[in-house]
């Protein structure tokens, strides 16, 4: 699977094959001092192709199919979903512990209310420039297992 990055500001949207959001990534800009300037630094990092050692990536968690304003269903169909979202999240708990990512935050995604989503941080093999096919380089290992786990 092939994947594109997009510079959104300071953060970049994450596309795969199909040309559909996967997710965001944000770079680990450091300690910008002083707060009032962190957008023209940030600008300037971008600009000049700074050298970053991480970030964060955010995808989706899980879908859950119960919180939308017209359910209407039955307790079978509540059941699969419960299921399913529990061996999902059972993947994801193998993913994050296999990974040795344990620190990550759970949050209900900005664009459904159905559905969770998971920030997590990616630390990169070397310190790489703030340009999209770099970083890229760095995310897709981390891409590509969540793809062929069946997480993205």
């Amino acid at each position: 699977m092939l994947w594109k990055l997009e510079s959104d500001e300071e953060f970049f949207r994450i596309y795969d094959a199909k040309k559909m959001l996967a997710g965001y990534f944000v770079p680990d800009y450091g300690n910008i001092f002083p707060k009032e300037n962190s957008e023209n630094t940030i600008s300037l990092m971008l600009k000049n192709h700074d050298k970053i050692s991480s970030g964060a990536m955010m995808v989706p968690l899980v879908k859950f199919g119960l919180f939308d304003v017209d359910l209407d269903t039955d307790i079978s169909k509540v059941e699969q979903n419960v299921t399913r979202v529990n061996t999902h999240l059972q993947k994801w708990k193998d993913f994050l512990s296999e990974t040795n990512r344990q620190k990550h935050s759970i949050r209900i995604s900005h664009t459904d209310q159905d559905m969770l989503t998971i920030t997590f941080e990616v630390k990169f093999s070397k310190p790489t420039p703030l340009e999209k096919n770099c970083l890229l380089e760095e995310l897709f290992i981390t891409l590509d297992l969540l793809q062929k786990l069946g997480l993205l």
